[in-house]
């Protein structure tokens, strides 16, 4: 209960609230403050499925080259999977080829979901800076499809309390894997073919897989064996919600018409001007980005 003095004091500051012009009496709330005052429950964290007999087969980094070759793959497989995209990582997502790739992917029944906008550690970023970088990609596939994802997965699978905060803040379940591809990490691709080989002989009861679309040896020679070896276990492939049994996304609207360039969304979108330096490899390929905390 409330003491006398304490109820006195809300009921003052309500009055003089009250009292205020319009104009002040909806002040605006940093990120850290919105947190503290609509407190959530931490996002919830899956590492693995829990529908049985369902492997997810889920894509990072992407858009890029071969997103609608490994779709067309998983079609002769009649699989659905899961694609982890970045905003700007390998490529912009707002480029004409990547849009295409993405509404290719989208009418296939593949399941859209984020990688936040730049690839960038999680756990090195402030509140306001990860909302942004989780914001950023949301707004570009409600742009662009029409879908706000419900779930996001953390670049290098790294995350903390703090960003499991924000993750929840933002409507989005974290998502993991309990197998790794191994295609980011340099694995040739005989040794990923064993890997998916020895993985479907153990044949565990579901598999989330984490593999990255921006290696040709994944989208062209990995993504059918490993379809393949797990097919012949009688496994179904479905999306992350569908092994979890839950809903794809938070929003599902009508696309958006854009009307404004790729550096307007980015500077629109952050309170700075971001120097943009793309490469071949996403560890190298983030925004040039200020070091100081936002």
């Amino acid at each position: 209960m409330f003491s006398k003095s304490r109820l006195f004091a809300v009921s003052l500051l309500a009055t003089i609230a009250s009292a205020l012009p319009a104009k002040f009496s909806k002040p605006e709330l940093s990120v850290d403050e919105a947190f503290s005052l609509f407190k959530r429950a931490p996002a919830s964290v899956y590492y693995n499925c829990t529908v049985p007999n369902t492997v997810a087969i889920t894509f990072d980094d992407g858009p890029y080259t071969w997103t609608n070759e490994i779709v067309d793959t998983l079609a002769r497989y009649n699989a659905k999977a899961t694609f982890f995209f970045n905003g700007n990582n390998y490529e912009c997502i707002y480029s004409p080829e990547n849009e295409a790739r993405l509404k290719y992917a989208y009418a296939a029944g593949h399941q859209m979901a984020s990688h936040t906008w730049a690839h960038l550690d999680w756990t090195t970023l402030s509140n306001q800076r990860l909302l942004s970088e989780m914001t950023l990609l949301d707004d570009a596939l409600i742009k662009i499809l029409g879908v706000k994802p419900a779930f996001v997965r953390p670049p290098f699978g790294k995350f903390n309390e703090a960003s499991r905060d924000v993750a929840a803040y933002n409507g989005e379940s974290i998502v993991i894997w309990d197998f790794d591809s191994g295609d980011s990490q340099g694995a040739s691709a005989q040794r990923m073919e064993t890997d998916y080989q020895n993985l479907a002989a153990q044949k565990p009861g579901n598999i989330l897989t984490l593999n990255h679309e921006t290696y040709e040896a994944t989208a062209h020679r990995i993504l059918p064996f490993a379809l393949s070896a797990l097919q012949a276990q009688g496994y179904s492939f479905v999306t992350v919600a569908e092994c979890l049994a839950s809903n794809p996304y938070q929003i599902v609207t009508t696309p958006q018409t854009r009307d404004v360039g790729y550096l307007d969304v980015l500077n629109n979108s952050l309170p700075f001007s971001p120097t943009i330096s793309l490469g071949p490899a996403h560890y190298d390929s983030t925004m040039n980005l200020p070091s100081t905390d936002i």
